[in-house]
């Protein structure tokens, strides 16, 4: 499995999991299960998922999924802005942890920008990571702003990842935000990564991925790996879809296939504001 380095020097799956939108249907969980499970035996150890993702029940579909196999994944999970206060997030952290079944989160980010004070997370942040409560901690859906905002803060420098949303349709942060994160060794870790499949309807996509013998999702998340300090967790509740994703990891795409993407899905030639849907 190709991996990305953190900050601190641990290294994590480049390729993993998002947990978005799962546990919403009984009919789907045998399957879900199942998908986290090879996601797991495929190397695909980084799991994503956040309080706010079925109000809990994603984390204890992750629980259930773990079962006896906690210590080979690298669990993301997310606090609400509005549970984000130092006592707040406190109390966040230790209803996933239940919902979890561990004792420790892997990573815990900040899930967007609320009215909660930055500095306040931190100092939870801090204190659960003391605690062995959490591993690294993180923040999701911050543009460069808010990212100098945190660095200036104590505790700020130790911020882990930015996760947002990034693909070959929403390349706005390279503008900006992914040179201000490279500079500092701050990986991004790109949701969406496949568009919510939208991508699927790209013929531009289509057609490229078809002349270098790979699927539209192949080439999508290819593109993202070919980056060393991207890591890439695209949702899926189907093994079968699972091991489609998995296979990106085998393409690995040349300069003349990078330059052909950016011509069919051109990076940004001005500043955007930081894209969340």
């Amino acid at each position: 499995m190709q991996q990305v380095t953190l900050p601190s020097g641990d290294k994590v799956a480049a390729l993993g999991l998002g947990t978005w939108q799962m546990a919403e249907s009984r009919n789907k969980r045998a399957d879900e299960i199942a998908t986290v499970q090879l996601a797991l035996d495929l190397g695909m150890t980084v799991l994503d998922t956040a309080e706010m993702y079925g109000e809990g029940r994603a984390e204890e579909l992750l629980a259930e999924a773990l079962n006896g196999r906690r210590d080979r994944a690298f669990i993301v999970s997310k606090i609400y802005p509005h549970n984000a206060t130092r006592k707040g997030t406190i109390a966040a952290c230790e209803q996933s942890l239940k919902r979890l079944k561990t004792d420790r989160i892997d990573l815990y980010l900040l899930h967007w920008r609320g009215s909660a004070r930055l500095a306040e997370t931190l100092e939870a942040f801090t204190e659960l990571q003391k605690a062995g409560k959490i591993r690294h901690h993180g923040v999701s859906n911050l543009n460069v702003e808010d990212m100098e905002e945190l660095f200036a803060l104590p505790g700020g420098k130790a911020c882990a990842t930015n996760q947002v949303m990034y693909n070959l349709a929403r390349r706005g942060i390279e503008w900006d935000l992914l040179p201000w994160c490279r500079e500092r060794k701050i990986p991004i870790m790109a949701y969406c990564p496949i568009e919510r499949a939208d991508l699927e309807k790209d013929r531009k996509l289509n057609d490229f991925a078809k002349k270098h013998g790979m699927t539209w999702a192949q080439a999508a998340l290819a593109w993202l790996l070919s980056k060393p300090d991207i890591i890439t967790i695209p949702k899926t509740s189907r093994p079968e879809r699972l091991r489609e994703n998995h296979g990106a990891l085998k393409f690995k795409l040349d300069k003349a296939q990078l330059a052909e993407l950016d011509r069919l899905f051109p990076p940004p030639k001005a500043a955007r504001p930081l894209e969340t849907t």
